[in-house]
This record gives structure tokens, sequence and C-alpha cells, in this order.
């Protein structure tokens, strides 16, 4: 885009959208209908391919930061962009040679894509991915093939971070083809997302072929790397479990010291399975992976200290593909001021430059939808139809679980590590040899050949031992070889199947990755939990490895009417932040967070009727607030109460954080000198570890107590990633406080962690944490506590460079000449929308 019609699309910002010329009847029931994408719709990786459209809505989005809950509907129109659909007057027409196709850009940058056919409209989404998101579709093709396969060890997303190259083999490009085969027995349907792939695919071999040089074209797409490219969102954001051997270690080590009563019931405390006083998403109850009542032999015990690398590797990946940081808020009409179901609501998909997402408009026969697309498919991932919008949040849910193959040999002899039979069904079974392709040079480390062992469960990635003997652990993910069947989802939102939350139901059941899925419309709100879940086998324990011998297979999955869904809960209100779904909903092994204390609970300030900018200033002012002076802050006080300080110096930290708390626990610098404002907030930074550890560690001995904080960090802090707070030992804090506290505790614990249930020593221990912190911030930062403050650039949003190599130095967003962009610290989607409908059809 040159330099005038630049000029020319940003005189345009506030233009009207013309409707589409092409659709005779309504499509657009929107009444308002705002989105916004840190940080904007160009996807250039370098100074040279720059413009405004870089970082525009980057500055819209870092603009909302400080107003806090005082958000104004002025506010909302300046600091987001529209959703509507249309061809915007004015706009840039953008030229790919392919007749019944038109493309034209906004003066945000995003295409509103109109095609006479569906294969066109394919066409058009497979053009512009590769136009606007080029550098990162060519990063991530091959590591899409690692995503499907669950290589052991291999984090498929961190591959196209790194810019480290992968090359599927034969097989591996056969076992993504193969899924093709899985579509098609889904009849028509199944068909037809085939042909939008192909058409998908062939878009984005027009953009190469007619826009790059020969040098830096990609690879030619076809239907295989299309399927693989579709893959990679859920594999990264829309899986849980597969933490069982870790929660089994830490259970054998609790075992071992309190014996097994006594190891097992807090194991189950701490683990927060079921926990009664997590807040939930809808009212209604889903029961579903239990604590177990009875004996459980079909998860023994794994060995403290038998894993060896490989396998330490491969569950560290598996856990790291676990992201929960989006966030909906749903007002039913009756909770609104204009008698219109309200909405705003995103995925949290980090920061990156250009970001992973692009925002589209796309129409044509039978299609209607707007929002947020991934460069690697033909439909809108979430956004909205004719009259409804939906959205995603990570669910966590347990679609994975490692099943611990029992190692043997043929011939009879003694097993060991290196064994690779293992005994299935009564028989020593050998293991197969997958080649999987070859990783390119990265990290320091040299390309190489990557192959792995499979049982019938999955993946092998490593060994264990149990009662000394050796055990392989293999992964089993409910989703693996049918990643495209999650399409059929995707095609029927953006043909506006849904008219009603019934119908919402029956499409939103057919996302096999776990996914929160909220859906608003003029009359209706709703949620449904994804995923395709296992029903485990009777003598399990959901929260810990499986034994593979064949008995404990799973044994089917749940039917739709099993997953939490509701619509129009009583309250008048859907909140999710990645928080428990539903009551009795059982947290997948490897999520330890689902406790008395979560996100969610910040979402408060609803007026009696609300506006739409009154929902978005509720998601604006808890996304500057810190949990821990929030929720657990007024609790830890009450115990301190009961102790002396030790030293002056201990009162007046503690004073600062109660003066940070009362107001708001802000974590803003709203002067931009580089200090998050409030002193209370550099105190808890420095404290919360230690009163963290001061509570659990008045029962559990040191070991434990880290072994803990392996499971679960003790706090998500804020830093340049965004997304915080998500999981952290909040819940420990509060729960055993208000217990010893002498408070109504739903299902209170027999364990007392805190002064081993003293409160004259739980108040020392408290009191002693705050001085060690209030000591190192003297030492720090001075003995003045009115000047110690958090450092506010560290926390700064920063965007992470998708572009090759050789580009990553000049990878950075202008906000003026030579400056990088970089935003305030908020805990808030990447896209976010804003909607309400004022009709419906």
């Amino acid at each position: 885009m040159n330099r005038s019609l630049i000029a020319i699309c940003g005189a345009l910002s506030a233009i009207a959208l013309l409707p589409a010329a092409a659709t005779a009847k309504k499509t657009d029931f929107a009444g308002q209908a705002f989105q916004v994408l840190a940080p904007g719709a160009n996807g250039a990786v370098s100074a040279s391919g720059f413009n405004v459209n870089s970082s525009d809505q980057g500055i819209k989005y870092d603009n909302l930061t400080p107003l806090g809950g005082n958000v104004s509907a002025a506010d909302v129109k300046a600091n987001f962009v529209s959703e509507k659909f249309g061809i915007p007057k004015g706009g840039l027409k953008v030229e790919t040679g392919r007749k019944g196709l038109k493309i034209v850009r906004s003066a945000d940058g995003i295409p509103h894509i109109y095609g006479t056919t569906r294969c066109s409209v394919a066409f058009g989404m497979g053009y512009m991915a590769a136009k606007d998101r080029g550098a990162l579709l060519s990063l991530g093709l091959g590591p899409a093939f690692a995503a499907t396969l669950d290589i052991p060890g291999v984090n498929a997303f961190g591959l196209v971070t790194s810019a480290r190259k992968f090359t599927p083999s034969p097989a591996a490009r056969k076992f993504v083809a193969d899924q093709a085969l899985t579509l098609k027995k889904y009849g028509k349907e199944g068909k037809e997302i085939l042909a939008d792939f192909k058409c998908w695919a062939d878009g984005v071999n027009a953009l190469n072929m007619r826009e790059r040089a020969p040098e830096v074209r990609m690879p030619t797409v076809g239907l295989t790397e299309a399927i693989a490219a579709y893959s990679f969102i859920g594999s990264i954001f829309g899986n849980g479990g597969g933490g069982g051997v870790d929660s089994s270690i830490f259970l054998n080590k609790l075992q071992d010291e309190y014996g097994a009563t006594v190891g097992t019931r807090i194991y189950r405390e701490l683990h927060q399975v079921n926990e009664p006083e997590a807040t939930t998403s809808i009212p209604t109850s889903f029961p579903y992976n239990l604590v177990p009542t009875g004996a459980t032999p079909g998860s023994p015990k794994v060995d403290p200290g038998s894993k060896n690398n490989l396998a330490s590797r491969t569950l560290a990946t598996t856990m790291a593909n676990h992201r929960r940081a989006s966030n909906a808020l749903l007002a039913s009409p009756g909770k609104s001021a204009t008698g219109n179901g309200l909405a705003v609501m995103g995925p949290q998909l980090g920061y990156f430059n250009p970001e992973i997402v692009m925002q589209v408009d796309i129409h044509g026969p039978g299609i209607d939808a707007a929002g947020a697309a991934p460069p690697t498919m033909p439909y809108v991932l979430l956004g909205r139809g004719k009259d409804f919008a939906w959205s995603l949040t990570s669910a966590g849910n347990d679609n994975t679980d490692v099943f611990l193959e029992k190692l043997c040999e043929p011939g009879g002899g003694q097993p060991t590590r290196s064994s690779d039979h293992y005994l299935y069904k009564g028989q020593c079974k050998a293991m197969t040899t997958f080649d999987a392709g070859l990783l390119g040079a990265g990290g320091g480390q040299p390309a190489r050949e990557l192959t792995f062992k499979e049982s019938v469960h999955g993946p092998v990635g490593g060994t264990v031992t149990v009662g000394g003997q050796p055990y392989a652990i293999a992964t089993l993910r409910a989703t693996r070889g049918r990643e495209p069947v999650s399409a059929l989802f995707f095609k029927h939102m953006n043909e506006n199947k849904p008219t009603s939350p019934k119908s919402f139901f029956k499409v939103a059941n057919e996302l096999e990755t776990t996914f929160n899925i909220h859906y608003a419309e003029r009359k209706h709100i709703a949620y449904f939990s994804s995923g395709r879940l296992p029903v485990r086998a009777a003598g399990t324990d959901p929260s810990l490895a499986t034994l593979g011998t064949g008995e404990y297979d799973w044994k089917g999955f749940l039917t739709q009417n099993q997953h939490p869904h509701q619509a129009d809960p009583p309250s008048g209100y859907i909140l999710n932040w990645n928080n428990k779904p539903a009551p009795m909903w059982g947290a997948a092994d490897g999520t330890w967070g689902e406790g008395s204390v979560q996100r969610v609970e910040m979402f408060t300030g609803f007026p009696a009727k609300s506006k739409l900018e009154n929902v978005v200033g509720v998601m604006n002012g808890a996304a500057t607030r810190d949990i821990r002076g929030s929720i657990n802050w007024p609790v830890i006080k009450r115990v301190l109460a009961l102790g002396t300080a030790p030293t002056p110096l201990a009162t007046e930290a503690a004073n600062a954080i109660q003066a940070w708390s009362a107001a708001g626990s802000v974590r803003i610098d709203a002067n931009l000198d580089g200090k998050v404002d409030a002193p209370g907030a550099a105190v808890m930074d420095k404290a919360w570890s230690k009163i963290a550890r001061a509570v659990i560690s008045g029962k559990l001995t040191t070991e434990l107590t880290d072994e803990l904080r392996n499971q679960m960090g003790y706090s998500n802090n804020p830093g340049s990633g965004g997304s915080s707070f998500g999981s952290g030992w909040y819940s420990y804090v509060d729960k055993d406080l208000r217990t010893l506290l002498g408070d109504t505790v739903k299902s209170p614990w027999t364990d007392r962690f805190c002064g081993n249930g003293n409160s004259a020593t739980c108040a020392s221990d408290l009191w002693a944490a705050i001085d060690e912190a209030a000591q190192e911030l003297s030492n720090d930062q001075g003995g003045v506590v009115a000047n110690w403050h958090a450092d506010g650039n560290a926390e700064r949003i920063k965007f992470g460079p998708l572009a090759p190599p050789e580009l990553r130095p000049a990878n950075t967003l202008p906000t003026g000449v030579g400056a990088k962009f970089t935003m305030r610290w908020t805990n808030r989607p990447t896209f976010q929308q804003a909607i309400e409908f004022n009709s419906h059809r």
C-alpha cells in the first residue's frame, strides 16, 4: 500500500459501511458491533511493510486500559473498530485475478470478502491468509504436521515462535491425508469441508504465484497441508489433561510422608478436582471425572524420581500446550437496558507481530460471518453471524490421558526401560516405530530426524517405574487422527445454522476440541463446554495416569446432553474466565487451580440494567486488578490481626498493601513513568510466594511444598505476555485461612495448613513473610515504603516476532519513528468483540 493510499484509508476511519449489493435479504441484525485486535490488521513482518494498520488497533486497545471500569459509549466507539457486515465505501480493492470474487479493505485494513460461489469465498480466505499472514503461514505449515502427530517432547507452536523448520516424512503426510477419509464419513457435509479446504489452498497458491518472487514463495499447498494447518489452533488452545504422571508422583510422596489415608486426603484437598466453593459459569450440575470413592487399581502409583529425560520433556510439552487466558461476559435481555442480549468476549491468543489470527468479513452463497480467523482455515474461528455472535475460551476439559504401558519381553525375560514390547490384553505386544520427519537446526541443536515409538494408545514418550518395574508412558488425545472433524462446527457457525440456544447446542457439540463456547443473540445468551471427552473405566482415578494393559481403556465418549450447557441462567449472566464450567464437573489431571478463588470473581459492578459500555467497563476494570490484592488480602489481613508485626517496616509494608487493596488493587502506570503507581503492588509481588509457602508449609514438609509448586506455581504474575492470574496458590491461601478464622466454608478441609491449624503460629508466620519481603524491598529500593514500585516497563506487553530469522531484527511495530510498539499491562483477550443484536431472523 503506498503512502497516499494509507492517508486516504486513515481519513475513512469513521465511514459507514454499505450493505452488500449481492445480498437482497437482510443479513446484518446487529445494533452495535465492535471488535479489536492488537496490534492491528497489517501482517507485515519488517519495517518496510509497516503502515498505519500495523498498530492502530493496538493503540485503541491500549487507550482503553487506563479507563478501568469508567467506560462510556463514546469510549467503546473510539477504542474498537466496526464488526458490521458490508463493503466499506471508498475502501481499497484487492486484485486476485479470480472472477466472481471481490475483496475490499476498509480503512482499518480488514478485508471484506464477497464471492459469487462458496469456493470463491474460501479461495479469498486463502488468498488473504497468504497476503496478510504469509510469513506466519510459511513458518507454521511444517510444524502443523508435528502438532497433529503429538511427537513426544516437541512443542509444535514453539517451533513456529522460534522459526524452526519441520519437514514431514511421507508417513506423517499420510497420517494427515488419511484424516480426509474420516471427514468423508460425514457425507455431504464432510465433502463440502474438504472442498472448502481445497479452495482455500488454491487461494494460498494463487497469491504466491501472483505476488511473490520465485525465491520467496512457499511450497505449493494442497489438501493435506490444509488439513494439517487447520489442526494447529485446536492443538494449542483446545486440549486438556495429560498431567497424570506428575500427579501420581506427588500422591506417592504424600502417602510416603503421611500414610495412605492422610496422604490421599491431602492430595484430594490440594488438587481441587471438584471444589464446591469454585465459581462456575453456569449453575446446573454436570457430573464428570469425579473423585473416585473405591479402589483404583487402574491408576498405579508412579515412583518418585523415576521419569527419564524423554518422559520429563514429553510431559512438560503436553502441559505447555494448555493455554487458559480468554474471557467472556454475557448479559441476558433481562439484565440489559436495551432489552437485547449483550456480549463482550474474546480469546487470549498471546501477543505477536503479526498476530496469529486475522480479521475478516466473509459473504457468499450460504455464508455470512465476520470476526477473527487463523490464516489456516477457510472459516471465521470466532465472531458473528447474521443475528448472533459466538466466542471461545479454552476449557481445558480432560480429553488427554497418559497410559502406563507395562513393559515386557516376548521371550519372557526381565523387561528393562529399553524394552520395546508391552503387555496388552494378555499379550506381549510390539511397539511400532513412526518416522515423523526432519527437525531443522535451531536452539543450538543440529538438524535431526524425529522418530518415536507407538503403542495402541498413542505416541510413547519415555519411561517411568511403578513399584520398581519399568513402564512406558503413552499419550492418548481423543482428537488425534480426526482433527478436521471439528471443522463441522465452524462451517455451521459461518453458515448461520444456529437460530436458537437449542440449535446452537447441537452445532456446538460438533466441536471436538475443548472450548467453552459462548452464544449471544437478541433474545438469549447460552453456553456450551465442548470436547470429545472420554468415559473412563471404573477402577481408575481420572486425575492420575492409567494402566495400559487393556481393561482400563476408555469406554466411549460423553453425549451432547452430558456436556455443561445452559441458556439464560437465572442470574442473567454467563461469565467465564477459563474457570470451572459447572458444579460437579471434575478438573482435568494437571489442572490444580479450580478452587475458591478464580479470576472470574473480579467481574463485578454491573448496574441493575447494563448497556454495552457497562459490560465493557466491567471487563476492563477487572483487567488491571490483582487477584491477590482484591480477594486474598482481606483474608490475610484478618489473620495478621491475630498477631503482632515483628518490625515497624513490616507494619508499613502491610499498610501499603491495605491501601492498594482498598483502592481496588489496580496495577497501572498512569503517568507512564515506568513504575506501577501503588507501592502495595510491589510489596505483594515480593511477599506473595513467601505468604503462600508460609501457609502450606505449616503442614507440608519443605520437599512436599516444593513438589506442590511443581504441580502449580505460586502465582501467574503480570508480565510482557499479558494474561495473568490464571492459576496459583490463591485458593489454598483463601480456603485454609478462612477455615482458621472460623468462617463458613463449604466442605472444609480436614487438614489444616497454616501454622498446622494454630492461629497464633499462622499469624506469626505470615508476619514473618511480609517482614522478609519488606527487608528485601528496603535493600533494593530504599527504606521509604512510598518509593517502592513494581517495574511497569517490565510488565508492558510486547509483541513477539513471528517472522523468518533473517527479518527478526527489524520486526518491531512503530508508534513513532524507530520506536517499538508496546502496551500497558492488561489482563484482556487479544481479539475482542463488543456486540448486541436488536432484531432476529
